[in-house]
């Protein structure tokens, strides 16, 4: 029996589905929002070619997503090419693309010795605590701006500090590392990554990137590396679904761009992999001097330069897909766009994805990987434009308790949780998970 979603996180019989597909589709989106009507003949049309791994009627709305806004659909002099964005790690690829170029960093000695030993100066959160162990750990290896040996034996107690404040937030002994951040424009930890590539160039950068694309690639599934005195993931895997479909959406006239908290040359190494030129891609970008990276990152909207608090991240994602595709300034740049110059079509996998995929304005497709909002988002499904798909390698089991979107599902500004609201502001209720 075919199944879809339906509104709620409902699954449908194929009786129902054929209503749910005219009534909550495409077609459902209203005249400020709908693009162009899709031909009676669309066989002419890119066609996505990979079948598996596509969840109930997902590939066929996408399919209809393609030969409505593609280039199959009647054309007008001047027509603004549809706009698709991706998040890329856990979306586009199986695995994190930051967290592989972060452990071969470390295993291969490439982080360096900040300015003064003064750990702070790589991240304006860093606490006092995290600063100390870090000092305690690393100040006796090198001198300021040479590289770290965290790849050999003398280096493990370093390697070790520097991989638990970035995988855990914590010292390693357990203490808080960053406080005093915007839960909503920024992830320290993401971007302490961005800050800790300072001193090298943005081709070295790519260069150090590419060499763990070969290595992770190269392992087998579930493979395993070491880090410090710890083991690591060391794989990731494209998703032959996502690639076809980003290819798919670029022969239909598509601009397809890549919005992903992983630092921006690390993400340019991988997206020439899935059809990405590298000027289609966003991600956390460094301020440069003389060509350098430094440790202070670039701003966005009503953020300037250096001061470290909006990177691609939940809100900042939207903020730097208005500044960089729509060329949108200032603070307007953090505002919700007519939906003329927003995207059609996004996707993402977590909560860091969520503000761009719903100012996307046809069609928002969610790998599921049980994240609360996300997931209370897309399960409700208020204007039938969410598609929700497991994760094409390695899928998680069915989520056994209701995503609690009514009380919990939120986290604001200052960390504070509280219920998921639509944009009318009523609350969304708990959902279950049923795409698994």
């Amino acid at each position: 029996m075919i199944r879809v979603t339906g509104a709620g996180g409902r699954r449908l019989p194929a009786a129902a589905a054929a209503v749910a597909l005219a009534a909550g589709g495409l077609a459902a989106a209203t005249p400020a929002q709908a693009g162009p009507s899709a031909p009676r003949d669309a066989a002419h049309c890119p066609r996505l070619t990979v079948t598996d791994g596509w969840y109930g009627q997902n590939r066929a709305r996408l399919q209809e997503l393609i030969d409505t806004h593609g280039t199959c659909a009647p054309h007008r002099p001047g027509r603004t090419r549809p706009v698709a964005v991706f998040d890329w790690d856990n979306t586009v690829v199986k695995n994190d693309v930051g967290d592989a170029t972060f452990f071969w960093l470390l295993r291969n000695g490439k982080v360096r010795q900040p300015a003064g030993r003064d750990w702070t100066t790589t991240s304006r959160h860093l606490t006092p605590a995290a600063a100390s162990a870090l000092a305690a750990a690393c100040d006796a290896l090198a001198e300021p701006g040479r590289p770290l040996p965290t790849g050999t034996p003398a280096g493990t107690r370093c390697a070790d500090e520097l991989n638990a404040v970035y995988g855990t937030g914590a010292t390693t002994a357990a203490e808080p590392a960053f406080a005093g951040w915007n839960r909503r424009t920024t992830e320290p930890g993401y971007a302490w990554l961005a800050q800790l590539t300072q001193g090298w160039t943005p081709a070295q950068i790519r260069s150090f990137a590419a060499a763990a694309r070969t290595e992770n690639l190269a392992a087998p599934i579930g493979a395993k590396q070491q880090v410090g005195s710890t083991t690591a993931t060391g794989w990731v895997r494209y998703y032959d679904q996502q690639k076809d479909l980003i290819g798919t959406l670029r022969r239909a006239g598509f601009d397809v761009w890549i919005s992903s908290a992983s630092p921006q040359p690390v993400v340019e190494a991988w997206a020439g992999g899935a059809g990405i030129a590298p000027d289609r891609v966003i991600g956390i970008r460094n301020v440069t001097r003389h060509g350098v990276l430094t440790p202070r990152l670039q701003g966005c909207g009503g953020v300037a330069d250096g001061a470290d608090t909006m990177i691609t991240y939940i809100d900042g994602k939207r903020c730097w897909i208005n500044k960089v595709v729509y060329g949108v300034r200032g603070a307007a740049a953090e505002k919700v766009l007519p939906a003329a110059r927003r995207q059609v079509f996004a996707a993402g996998d977590s909560d860091t994805d969520v503000t761009f995929l719903r100012d996307a304005t046809a069609l928002r497709l969610v790998v599921n990987r049980n994240k609360n909002e996300l997931m209370c988002r897309a399960y409700d499904n208020s204007d039938g434009r969410w598609l929700v798909n497991p994760m094409f390698i390695e899928p998680k089991k069915q989520k056994t308790a209701p995503y609690p979107c009514a009380t919990t599902g939120y986290t604001g500004a200052d960390g504070t949780p509280g219920p998921v609201l639509r944009g009318d502001g009523s609350v969304v209720p708990d959902q279950q998970d049923t795409v698994f």
